[in-house]
């Protein structure tokens, strides 16, 4: 396969997937985050890797872009954001520790918590959102619809029915923005 076709290739795939996802359950989502919005709640985010930079990156968008200027602001955190304190989790305490100990620090009930993992089976992703559920946090996931514990532990999954980790990130990272672009965008912040 030659570079022209295999770009065809993997954007009428990602193409195929983007057309796929759930509009409803995405909707959905929106209507959680403006919920949290209006309490005050605190939205939570967690994955590891590309993950990881995807829940970053809505939390930039988020908190900046869907706040600056706006009479009602986000409150948002990345929990893999603090490099140290996760290190010291993962150095003493295991891996499947760094998020929902930090977690424990800083979530109420109410909060929300957004996960994100292409497999769907990440300890350290599902230990804080069976941690969320148990403390009465609405949780969603972005993960694959093909596998993984996280689609069925979360209460509002947002699936990609693929299970290509190139292609899962693309989804997410479109998933991430259509959720923070509708704040981004909207005149009327109520």
């Amino acid at each position: 396969m030659d570079h022209s076709e295999f770009i065809r290739h993997y954007l009428a795939e990602s193409r195929k997937l983007l057309e796929s996802l759930d509009n409803d359950r995405i909707s959905e989502a929106i209507t959680w985050l403006r919920r949290a919005r209006s309490k005050g709640s605190t939205i939570f985010t967690c994955g590891n890797g590309g993950s990881s930079a995807i829940a970053a990156q809505m939390v930039v968008d988020m908190v900046k872009c869907a706040s600056l200027g706006k009479p009602r602001r986000f409150r948002m955190i990345n929990l893999s954001d603090n490099v140290p304190t996760l290190t010291a989790y993962a150095n003493d305490e295991g891996y499947e520790t760094i998020f929902v100990e930090p977690f424990r620090n800083f979530a109420r009930p109410g909060d929300l918590l957004l996960a994100i993992s292409g497999s769907g089976d990440s300890p350290n992703v599902l230990a804080a959102v069976e941690y969320a559920r148990q403390l009465g946090c609405p949780t969603i996931g972005l993960t694959s619809g093909l596998s993984g514990q996280l689609k069925d532990l979360v209460d509002l999954p947002l699936l990609v029915p693929s299970n290509h980790m190139g292609r899962l990130e693309d989804c997410f990272f479109a998933i991430s923005h259509v959720l923070a672009y509708r704040f981004i965008e909207e005149t009327d912040s109520a």
